[in-house]
């Protein structure tokens, strides 16, 4: 098991031209750990996705954490194969193109509950794993400007945007102003509609980790089983 400076635990699309056409339009290949050409569409695909493309294509289930100390990678790794093994796929109707605070994502359609429960359950079970944040760390955050709910839970789980506070998405864009975000939204929903899942299904957890760049890897995919 590779060592990195941070691990997450996030959902990648399997193997397929979703897949595909979702790493090339980010230009970087988690799986692969190999840079990719974004497609000619019209827009400026590297300086809209500088954010986004250092993690690769994902929705966040586990935020990105440093291991705590006594913690290593090939613990983890049983640690969240057990998990995936007792736990059960979420399947959800689809997927839509949607803006988030000035960013386009990919965004569930239908009941999210299970899928909000299935992260609730991924962020508990490892935090054992998650060291604790520190002072520059919490910084980053902006604690001023969240509620009161997001800085508990940004002190009790690392990250203010979990359990209740969760919403699931795939990130395709830096945050945009206009008239760029309604051109870059006009088109990706063309580029991606043919290949959007129907159903949507969450089958696997898959453990990424950042690298010395920042670039985030695919480790290892573990199947929900349970």
């Amino acid at each position: 098991m590779d060592i990195m400076k941070r691990y997450a635990i996030y959902y990648a699309p399997p193997e397929g031209e979703f897949a595909r056409r979702a790493d090339a339009w980010l230009g970087w290949d988690a799986a692969t750990g190999q840079p990719l050409a974004p497609p000619e569409l019209g827009l400026p695909a590297e300086e809209i996705t500088r954010d986004p493309r250092r993690y690769g294509f994902h929705g966040t289930l586990k935020p990105p954490f440093r291991l705590a100390e006594g913690r290593d990678a090939e613990a983890l790794h049983r640690a969240v194969e057990a998990l995936a093994a007792r736990l059960s796929p979420v399947v959800l109707p689809g997927l839509r193109l949607a803006s988030l605070g000035g960013f386009l994502a990919l965004v569930p359609e239908g009941d999210t509950a299970p899928l909000q429960t299935l992260a609730a359950t991924v962020v508990a079970a490892l935090d054992g794993f998650r060291a604790p944040l520190t002072e520059a760390e919490i910084a980053r955050r902006r604690p001023e400007q969240l509620t009161p709910r997001q800085r508990e839970l940004l002190e009790l789980w690392g990250y203010p945007y979990v359990m209740e506070e969760f919403r699931f998405h795939l990130t395709l864009t830096d945050r945009l102003e206009e008239p760029l975000a309604a051109e870059a939204a006009r088109i990706l929903e063309a580029h991606f509609a043919p290949v959007l899942p129907r159903p949507f299904k969450v089958s696997d957890l898959c453990l990424f980790g950042e690298a010395g760049d920042g670039r985030f890897h695919l480790l290892h995919r573990y199947t929900l089983s349970g």
